[in-house]
């Protein structure tokens, strides 16, 4: 069974999406759009699924260091329980930080960025790879001598915590800001706006910011996502993106050092025989469009289905990835993120994904008796499968292009 809180406060957060949902809904404001909380999502399992196979390089080289190189033994009481998560949260101020200041590491983090929406559903899209470029950033808590179990549960916690900042129906919370992170200092974080690019990077606490120079107040409404939109819903192409971008630009250097300044200087710097560094351009909000497409409601109904359906095996997967073997977790994982990019295909009128969806349906399954040998997965997914199939064949495939024709 996981314990991991980020894990058990799943239910949470969808009951938190549904309240915006309800206030959207009274509100007749536009907070969600189906296609980019269905991509949030999509991105936020493919994070999960990648992680259940990283935490060899996560937890086991913190394990490493703190066996080995551990100064001190920190002994868990309330008080060190509040340092220990200052600390934590401080560590977290400069991988984020550093996410976004180099390069090579904000390919990581872009992804949680991406979307031109603010609302709860955006925190749960999170970047596969930033992993890599993070998890060293904690390991002097190790040296210190903050013991693994504890140092995972409170990382998790301060990843609990940052999920209600992530919404627009909050406003200014007062005194709490000076010490805080509130929806208010993270909505200023995900503007794309010049003045409050690379702000207010702190996960529980905003006092870092304030010391250390990268704290804005929120001032207009930001305007939300990157300065060069992704436009997609794939989430594979969402990870990938910047890093084909980068390799692009690595392709056309004249030296080695020219290569690394590309991979380790702020993003955007180009030596100037490529253009020079490439500033934040200002946001003409009247012009200003999202990236959206409009499928027929009916058509709609389905994706929503499925994404439950996807949902809810990954929940399964997560809670007990401990009793699989490597190759039956490898089997699920590459199952689940298929399953999303065809559907991240679909929500953009792929024709491939459409095909690749009905075998899909017809696959899982023979794949679900291969992991089980049990027939009763095999009735569920054989029933929902040709329910599946039959409600396509119902649903005319729509012919309309992604556009932009949503108002910022």
């Amino acid at each position: 069974m996981n314990i991991n809180p980020v894990i058990l406060s799943i239910p949470i957060y969808f009951l938190l999406i549904g309240v915006e949902l309800i206030i959207q809904h009274f509100q007749h404001r536009k907070i969600y759009r189906l296609n980019d909380a269905l991509t949030n999502m999509s991105c936020g399992i493919t994070q999960q699924i990648t992680g259940a196979f990283l935490k060899v390089l996560t937890v086991t080289s913190y394990q490493l260091v703190y066996e080995n190189f551990a100064l001190f033994n920190v002994p868990v009481t309330w008080y060190t329980f509040i340092l220990i998560w200052l600390a934590v949260d401080l560590c977290y101020y400069w991988a984020h930080r550093m996410s976004h200041e180099i390069n090579l590491f904000w390919g990581g983090h872009v992804v949680h960025h991406q979307s031109e929406d603010y609302n709860f559903s955006v925190a749960l899209r999170q970047g596969s790879f930033q992993v890599f470029w993070t998890f060293f950033f904690y390991l002097p808590l190790a040296i210190i001598g903050v013991d693994t179990l504890t140092f995972v549960l409170v990382a998790a916690i301060n990843t609990v915590y940052q999920f209600w900042i992530h919404t627009e129906t909050i406003g200014k919370l007062g005194w709490f800001e000076y010490v805080f992170n509130t929806p208010s200092h993270h909505r200023v974080h995900h503007g794309r706006d010049p003045k409050y690019i690379d702000k207010n990077h702190g996960g529980t606490f905003i006092i870092w910011d304030r010391l250390f120079g990268t704290f804005q107040k929120e001032e207009e409404r930001p305007t939300y996502g990157i300065t060069k939109p992704v436009n997609t819903w794939n989430p594979i192409k969402a990870n990938l993106q910047h890093y084909i971008d980068m390799a692009g630009q690595l392709k056309k250097v004249r030296s080695l050092g020219d290569g690394l300044r590309i991979m380790f200087n702020k993003p955007g710097w180009l030596p100037d025989y490529l253009g020079g560094y490439q500033g934040v351009p200002d946001v003409d909000k009247s012009a200003y469009r999202k990236f959206n497409l409009h499928p027929p409601s009916a058509f709609s109904a389905y994706l929503i289905f499925q994404y439950l359906f996807v949902l809810g095996g990954t929940s399964f997967f997560m809670f007990n990835q401990g009793n699989f073997s490597i190759m039956e977790k490898s089997v699920i994982a590459v199952t689940i993120v298929v399953s999303i990019i065809i559907l991240g295909g679909i929500i953009e009128m792929r024709e491939w994904a459409f095909t690749t969806e009905r075998i899909r349906q017809l696959i899982q399954p023979l794949l679900a008796y291969f992991l089980t040998y049990s027939l009763i997965p095999v009735y569920i997914l054989g029933v929902v499968g040709i329910a599946s199939l039959i409600w396509m064949y119902k649903i005319r495939t729509p012919t309309s292009k992604p556009d932009q024709t949503i108002n910022a």
